[in-house]
This record gives structure tokens, C-alpha cells and sequence, in this order.
């Protein structure tokens, strides 16, 4: 019988070096059977760092780590999952051209007379499946099924060895209301047979639902670990960040003079491109233009129909008055309007080169190949561009790739800045980043519509929205439903706005 009183995994003074930095500092941690424990910190805290020491991706240089009570000490990532730890990354690393249950036994498969036993597997995945209350098809190809239902297969394969630990990555942030209303019935599920579930996520929101314990670190220390139940929201934020809540609020803009008639600099007209239909959006200059809208809901392909990476098939759009007809973000970009996707790990970032190399290379793009910028140059731009936006550690040689998320966003921002442009579009910029991080980004943001920039702001956060937005447009199943000034909406009615269903009107 479980010991609920016993911590399932205790790390105590947990140290890591790294040639340039101290990542975790005499770190002490531990999990309960049965229960979800967030780990929350600003992005560099260390959360990344402790997680792989417990998983066997990273040794320790001090410190001890025990599962229910033995000491142990992973060579690799292999050696955890055998003790009973198991991971489901953000990044799903299943097969999609693989079938669900292939992907569950995967490197396990059950083998009769030395052949893979295929109707064994399939069924066996069913079983696994039906525990989780999951009503998916192991014969089906995963690539089939929706990210969601991804997710949980990855969580079924996790299960599927003896787990004592499950850590959870970041597993709400591409999901839907009603999906992470399912993934959480599967941790409750879980957690009600004595599995301890470590849930990483920057939803303050759903760590409040869904989580029993917190752990916070800042700087590579351990702060404090806590009941959810006892800790105010704005509490956890001023551990995480060491400073006072006030500093947490974007800062507001100028109003525009009175009386004065805005033109708008880009504008469209009954756009319609794949997943959006008739779409009207007037940016004017020094605006910034808040997209809200459920998962699905057209925000991630209106802005890629106005920034020329999907074509669209009717309607027009004007850049500064003139009709265009961009075919290709190269396009866009020659006249002024750039794009910043979702997705800055596959569309965005190079991790492997430097954070020089990323800075400069739409410059570079732009320039050509028979024109090369030169090293001088471009040592000069990646220093000031690092400055202007606080880029941590201020290493312009640095692999992009070993910077935490904030930073990465941050250099892919000056990427686009240092094409000077006239409109941004940011697709989520502050997704899957600290708060810290997040304010950073949103005070940008506000400083550069400031100094005449038009910037569209997408974001599923709709307090985000408000606090940086000067107006709102809200999405719909392609469409644009709703247009409002900011200041008039609260989170409850621009809720009331994105999630109402079309037939009451």
C-alpha cells in the first residue's frame, strides 16, 4: 500500500554548474503519491534544469535525489523511466506515421516466436487506453488525431510502464478549453491511483485548478514551497519574480491628440483565405490591435493572410493606401509588414546558430547572398539590438538555443525590428514565457506602437489582450464577430464575446 505521507521523490541540495552560470544552488524538492505539484519560476529559475536532473537527462555535481526513500542516480533518461519517472514533453516526440498503439509500445513491442505480435499490441494499448477512459482506435494512425488527443496517447505511453512520477511539460499550451478539460480528467484519473504528477505550465489559472502543491525557485534557489489552497495568485507572481505586483503592469500609453481622424496603414476589405472568411481589419499607425479568440477560431490564419504567407482567395488589402497583393512574406516584408508565427521553435529561431546569427538574418535574407553584411556590422547591430531589449546573458556568439524562452522571443523580435518595419503582427508572443518575461514583451510592445509602430497583438490570454490592446477584434470559426475600444471591455465580457455561441446573437 502506497505511503501518501512518504515523499515519492525528495531532491535534496541539488547543484548544478554550468562553465558560465550556477543553474540550481542547493535546491531541496520533493513530490507525495497522489498529488499535482507545480514547479514555478521566471524563465533561467532553474524549473528546466531540476526537471532534468530528476528525469536523467542532466547529473547533478551535488546533491542527492531519492525515490520512495532509496537513493538513486540516472545515468539517462532510460534509467528514470525503468525507476518509474516518466516525461510527456511540449513537443510531442511520438511517430505520427506510426499507429496509436505502435506508438505506445514503441522500443517495448510484445514479440511472439521473435515477430512483433501485432494483435497482442493493439490490444494491449486498448487496455491502457480504456484505463484513461480514452476512446481512441489503436489500430488508427496517430497523425490522424487532434494534438489533444496526441497529448494523451503521449501521457498512455508514459503510463504504460510502472510510473511513479509522471511530468507533465507544458501539456495545456496548443489546447483548447474543452481539451484541457479532458487532459485534466486524466491527471485526476491518475492522480487518484497514487501518481505524482509534476504539471510545468505559465497558466497561472490552471495551476490554481488543477494543482495541489507549488514549488517556486528564482535565480537557481529554492523560494518557498507552498499549498495552492494557501498562496494568493499575486503572491506566487512577487516570489517568482522578487519584486512588488505594481511592477507588473504594463505600462500605459498617451492617448492620441483629440479630434484627429486616423488613417489606417494597413487595412483589408472581405478577405477570405484559408480558415478565414470576409474579414475587414483597419491598423492604424501607432496602434496596437488585439486578436482574441478561442483555438481555431481564425486568429493564426488571419494573421498569416495579411502577412502574405497564406494567399488570400477574395478581398483586398492596402498597405499605406495602396491595394497589394502579397503572394509571399518576402513581399510583406518589402513593404513593411512582418510577422512573428506561434510557433518560434519551427518557424522562428535557429537554435544552433548564434543569437548574432539569428538577429541579422532576415537582414541578411533581405540583402541577398551576393551582398554579405559585414562580421563588423553584424556584431554591431546584435550588440544594440541586445541592449535596446535587455537580451540575457548579453552574448552575441551565444547558441540561440540556450537561452529560455523569454530571451529567445526577444531575439526573434529584434530580428524583425532590425528590418525597420512599419506593422507587426506577433502570433502569441509571450506564450510558453515567465511572467516576468511576459510584462517585458508587453511593455515593448507599448513602446514601440509609441514611437509609430502598427502592431497586431494575438494572444489566448485575454488579459493579456486588454492590458496591451488599444482595440479588439474577436474570432469566431473564421470570423470576425466583435470589434471594441479595450477600455471598454473587462475579461469577463471580452470572455462573454469569445466564447458565445452564434445563435444568440
Amino acid at each position: 500500500m502506497v505511503d501518501e505521507t512518504r515523499p515519492v521523490v525528495e531532491v535534496t541540495g541539488a547543484t548544478v554548474r554550468f562553465p558560465a552560470e550556477l543553474a540550481l544552488d542547493r535546491v531541496d524538492f520533493r513530490m507525495f503519491p497522489g498529488e499535482v505539484h507545480s514547479l514555478m519560476g521566471e524563465n533561467g529559475a532553474g524549473k528546466s534544469t531540476l526537471i532534468k536532473a530528476l528525469t536523467g537527462a542532466l547529473p547533478l555535481d551535488a546533491g542527492t535525489i531519492r525515490l520512495a526513500g532509496d537513493r538513486v542516480r540516472f545515468a539517462n533518461p532510460r534509467e528514470a523511466i525503468d525507476a518509474g519517472i516518466s516525461t510527456v514533453y511540449q513537443e510531442i516526440d511520438l511517430l505520427p506515421n506510426l499507429s496509436v498503439a505502435e506508438n505506445i509500445w514503441l522500443g517495448r513491442e510484445p514479440r511472439r516466436l521473435g515477430l512483433i505480435d501485432g494483435a497482442r499490441m493493439r490490444e494491449d494499448a486498448r487496455t491502457v487506453l480504456a484505463d484513461l477512459g480514452l476512446d481512441v482506435d489503436p489500430a488508427s494512425l496517430l497523425g490522424t488525431h487532434s494534438l489533444a488527443v496526441q497529448q494523451l496517447v503521449a501521457i498512455a505511453r508514459a503510463i504504460s510502464t510502472e510510473v511513479r512520477v509522471l511530468v507533465l511539460d507544458e501539456p495545456t499550451s496548443s489546447l483548447d478549453l474543452d481539451e484541457v478539460a479532458e487532459l485534466f480528467r486524466v491527471i485526476r484519473e491518475l492522480k487518484s491511483r497514487g501518481v505524482a504528477i509534476l504539471f510545468v505550465s505559465h497558466f497561472l489559472d490552471q495551476v490554481y485548478e488543477i494543482c495541489d502543491r507549488v514549488t517556486v525557485l528564482r535565480g537557481g534557489r529554492l523560494v518557498g514551497e507552498y499549498l495552492t489552497r494557501e498562496l494568493l495568485r499575486i503572491d506566487l507572481v512577487q516570489k517568482m519574480l522578487g519584486r512588488e505586483s505594481g511592477e507588473l503592469v504594463a505600462r500605459q500609453r498617451s492617448d492620441p491628440p483629440s479630434g484627429e481622424i486616423a488613417t489606417p496603414y494597413l487595412s483589408a476589405r472581405g478577405v477570405d483565405a484559408p480558415g478565414v472568411g470576409g474579414a475587414d481589419v483597419d491598423l492604424v499607425e501607432g496602434e496596437v490591435l488585439g486578436v482574441a479568440g478561442l483555438l481555431g477560431s481564425g486568429r493564426t490564419e488571419l494573421a498569416r493572410a495579411l502577412t502574405g504567407v497564406d494567399a488570400i482567395t477574395s478581398g483586398v488589402i492596402r498597405i499605406a493606401g495602396a491595394p497589394i497583393h502579397a503572394r509571399h512574406p518576402r513581399q510583406a516584408i518589402s513593404l513593411g509588414v512582418v510577422y512573428s508565427s506561434e510557433n518560434r521553435r519551427a518557424d522562428g529561431i535557429i537554435g544552433e546558430l548564434s543569437v548574432r546569427e539569428n538577429i541579422t538574418l532576415a537582414l541578411q535574407a533581405q540583402r541577398g547572398v551576393l551582398h554579405r553584411i559585414p562580421a563588423a556590422r553584424q556584431r554591431e547591430l546584435a550588440a544594440s539590438w541586445i541592449d535596446a531589449l535587455d537580451i540575457r546573458p548579453a552574448d552575441p556568439e551565444r547558441p540561440a538555443r540556450t537561452l529560455s524562452g523569454g530571451n529567445q522571443q526577444k531575439v526573434l523580435l529584434a530580428r524583425l525590428l532590425a528590418l525597420a518595419p512599419r506593422a507587426l503582427v506577433l502570433d502569441e508572443p509571450t506564450r510558453g514565457i515567465d511572467v516576468g518575461a511576459k510584462v517585458e514583451i508587453q511593455n515593448l510592445v507599448t513602446e514601440l506602437a509609441d514611437n509609430g509602430l502598427s502592431v497586431v497583438f494575438i494572444s489566448a490570454e485575454l488579459e493579456e489582450v486588454l492590458r496591451v490592446s488599444d482595440r479588439i477584434l474577436v474570432m469566431r470559426d473564421g470570423e470576425i464577430v466583435a470589434s471594441s475600444a479595450a477600455e471598454s471591455l473587462t475579461v469577463d465580457s471580452l470572455l462573454a464575446l469569445v466564447a458565445r455561441p452564434d445563435d444568440e446573437g
